[in-house]
């Protein structure tokens, strides 16, 4: 086995991907990941934590790309508004290359309570990063944390709606999603 293996990564990820639709999350080793993708144990904690972190090594990268989106949105929209175009922003660059594989991941991530835990700790972080993003927008702090949460519930739900209609375009499904939230709230 060679000393550097290029896309070293991509190939874990691949590799995991394809193991955990196999046989379920909980009977997948790091070694059998390492083997499938022919790297070494060593090779994959070079790259990642703990096997849960594979199926969310690419959320510091998306949550960076929704704090550009957001602090390049127009200023003059309200907070809820400007969370929401910066989501669908870094999803519209971000998620297109999961298409195939969302489903099995939201499959997975229901299949085990550990991999539920790591998404409500990452979803969390992530509204966190986007309240504190409209805090530098000057909003006050109870309407960040409002809209930020709110906004990521938005982005959830049109995740799943997308996940289910992969033909459907995902900022599409957002604004759709917004919709129905402030009618659910305002009633209009």
């Amino acid at each position: 086995m060679a000393r550097w293996e290029p896309n070293a990564q991509q190939r874990l990820q691949q590799a995991a991907g394809a193991l955990f639709a196999e046989r379920g999350y909980a009977d997948v080793t790091v070694a059998d990941i390492a083997e499938r993708a022919g790297l070494t144990k060593r090779t994959f904690f070079n790259h990642f934590p703990d096997k849960r972190e594979v199926l969310f090594a690419d959320a510091a990268a998306f949550e960076a790309h929704v704090l550009k989106h957001l602090a390049a949105a127009d200023p003059a929209l309200a907070p809820l508004d400007a969370a929401v175009e910066a989501l669908a922003g870094a999803a519209l660059s971000d998620l297109a290359k999961y298409g195939e594989y969302a489903a099995t991941r939201r499959e997975l991530i229901a299949s085990s309570t550990e991999l539920q835990e790591r998404d409500l700790i990452k979803t969390a972080a992530l509204t966190a990063a986007i309240a504190a993003g409209l805090l530098e927008r000057e909003a006050p702090p109870r309407t960040a944390a409002f809209a930020s949460k709110a906004a990521v519930a938005v982005f959830v739900a049109a995740c799943d709606d997308w996940i289910d209609s992969p033909t459907a375009n995902l900022t599409t499904l957002m604004y759709q999603e917004l919709a129905e939230l402030r009618h659910a709230v305002c009633g209009a």
